[in-house]
């Protein structure tokens, strides 16, 4: 199994080490990995003046798989938007073709009032929303900025082909079978004719999953309804723009959004693996950071890609056992709780292995 290994910006590279510790376990007690890390984002553009420069997407391209940390920083806020950070993660995106991002929310019974709503509403929360991530207004045309200023026009398009939507529902309707068989999918039918395409088609796969039960719900009620009652979703899937506010906010039911990870798969399963959770420019460099979503995300990795679920089982339960163990970075303490540090958490985890 061929991994690249792109830490990225922040505290990108921090966490990306307590993973590492985790992969070395896993190597020493057999598992047979080779990795080979690269530059990507700020790093790259500081290093070769490129966020995603060839060598990195040739790696990303020939990899089995992808372990990436997070991009970003003030620093290139002043730059040319192509030679953004953020575009590195667009790119690997576009090039590799991962279409279907999968974001689990799941509520450790020892974070449950970690979390900003009542432990009673998120206790045992285990959803999984599934967000497109080719199309939809990041990529649609026409887009720019036109007009002199006073009579200025910003201009993006919400453009979705039918294949596009048709690939990702799929992916959502797979996922609902191997779980409890219930799949929300979300749009804005009643004002956007492209979400109408996509509720059309919904419709039209759902035969294919008699075993399956679809519903339809509106993003603006689904907003809604994951703060007032969000164990009601099981399997959530849903266009890029509105996936990408939807997960965000679903993280927030966990506690933290340090604590979740997520895949963006191809067609044949090889995905892009990393937390939600962005560089965090203010803590890098303390030791502070938490890691449990980059391991969270390797976990997912050996499951989604590898077909590896004993030692992603594994994985998970040593995060459960150094939680259950009592040990808290600062975004997941209560107050008055003693703060861990990014590399004790991650050798509680190795511990737990």
């Amino acid at each position: 199994m061929n991994i690249a290994i792109l830490p990225g910006d922040g505290i990108g590279p921090e966490i990306m080490a307590e993973a590492a510790k985790v992969l070395d376990v896993l190597r020493r007690d057999g598992l047979k990995v080779e990795t080979e890390t690269a530059l990507v984002g700020g790093a790259a553009y500081d290093m070769h003046g490129h966020p995603l420069p060839p060598a990195t997407l040739k790696l990303a391209q020939e990899a089995d798989a992808v372990l990436f940390g997070s991009v970003g920083g003030p620093k290139y806020d002043a730059l040319p938007r192509e030679l953004r950070p953020e575009k590195a993660i667009l790119g690997l995106r576009k090039e590799c073709d991962f279409f279907a991002n999968l974001r689990p929310a799941t509520v450790f019974p020892e974070l449950a009032d970690a979390s900003s709503l009542k432990p009673e509403i998120v206790a045992g929360l285990d959803l999984m929303i599934i967000r497109e991530l080719t199309g939809d207004i990041y990529f649609g045309e026409p887009r720019g900025v036109t007009g002199e200023k006073g009579h200025r026009v910003g201009i993006n398009t919400m453009h979705y082909t039918e294949a596009q939507i048709v690939r990702i529902l799929h992916a959502g309707f797979r996922t609902a079978r191997q779980r409890s068989k219930r799949l929300c999918s979300i749009d804005k039918m009643n004002v956007l004719e492209a979400m109408q395409l996509w509720r059309d088609i919904a419709n039209e796969l759902a035969p294919e999953y008699p075993d399956v039960e679809l519903t339809h719900m509106l993003v603006d009620n689904a907003a809604m309804q994951l703060v007032r009652n969000p164990k009601h979703f099981d399997v959530v899937v849903c266009g890029n723009m509105f996936g990408d506010i939807l997960s965000d906010e679903a993280s927030m039911l966990t506690g933290s959004i340090g604590m979740l990870p997520s895949a963006s798969l191809d067609a044949n399963g090889k995905g892009l693996y990393e937390p939600i959770h962005g560089s965090a420019p203010d803590i890098a460099g303390k030791g502070v950071a938490n890691p449990l979503a980059q391991i969270l995300s390797l976990a997912m990795m050996l499951k989604y890609t590898f077909n590896l679920p004993g030692p992603a089982a594994r994985v998970e339960n040593a995060v459960r056992k150094a939680l259950a163990s009592g040990l808290r970075t600062g975004d997941i303490a209560r107050q008055g709780e003693r703060v861990c540090s990014t590399a004790e958490m991650g050798e509680a985890v190795v511990r737990g292995l």
